[in-house]
């Protein structure tokens, strides 16, 4: 993958994490990049600017508190990808060991043990691939990359726009419209009702190897949340 594109996928990571002193230190520079990246659409370029508007705006307490509220509600604004295909059955254990083993077999493994399906992680795995095989996998969380789109839009959250960009990296644009009709019917989103809407499918994807390759070298991975 072209330096930018990893540099993209690394900042988006920072944006989809929890809120730290060290992230609203760097919407400046978060804020530049951005703002010449050919790869993202001018749509996808302006919402980034709304969301890096509202943290620069708040204190660190108010932006924690906001991402606690927009992802901490309900299964369909999770950013951990195997809630949305497997919830909480013992199939979503499984398919973690086969995605850690994936990120095993390139020579990577998670730090402060945080969850290998949590996006944040996810894209900066990917930043760590060539472009091929980051664009393959991309693919593969396309679906559920875009439900979560549609339900934090649904939200009136500006975060939707980070999740967008990402979508956009998978060579995607989100349809616009329906999320937003929901989101301007009422003030206080039925999180419930959005978890039954954008649903996702069983499907099976990120499937590991079955050597491991060489021995991993410990990573640092966005770890500031608690495990789940």
């Amino acid at each position: 993958m072209a330096q930018h594109n990893r540099l993209l996928l690394s900042m988006l990571s920072a944006l989809l994490d929890y809120p730290d002193q060290a992230l609203l230190d760097s919407l400046g520079e978060i804020r530049a990049a951005l703002a010449g990246a050919d790869a993202l659409p001018p749509v996808v370029r302006a919402d980034l600017d709304t969301l890096l508007d509202q943290l620069s705006a708040r204190t660190l307490i108010e932006s924690q508190e906001d991402y606690v509220d927009t992802f901490d509600r309900g299964r369909a604004a999770s950013l951990y990808l195997f809630e949305h295909v497997h919830g909480e059955s013992r199939e979503r254990g499984q398919a973690m060991v086969d995605l850690l083993t994936t990120y095993e077999a390139h020579g990577l493994a998670l730090a402060n043990g945080e969850l290998p399906d949590y996006l944040p992680v996810f894209l900066e795995f990917l930043a760590q691939l060539e472009h091929d095989e980051a664009q393959a996998l991309l693919g593969e969380i396309s679906h559920i990359v875009s439900n979560l789109a549609n339900a934090l839009s649904a939200l009136g959250t500006p975060y939707a726009a980070a999740v967008d960009a990402v979508l956009a990296l998978a060579g995607e644009l989100r349809e616009r419209g329906a999320a937003e009709e929901v989101a301007g019917e009422s003030t206080e989103p039925d999180h419930a009702a959005l978890d039954r809407e954008w649903e996702d499918p069983p499907v099976s994807f990120l499937g590991a190897p079955g050597a491991l390759g060489a021995t991993p070298q410990p990573v640092h991975f966005y770890d500031k949340r608690p495990a789940r």
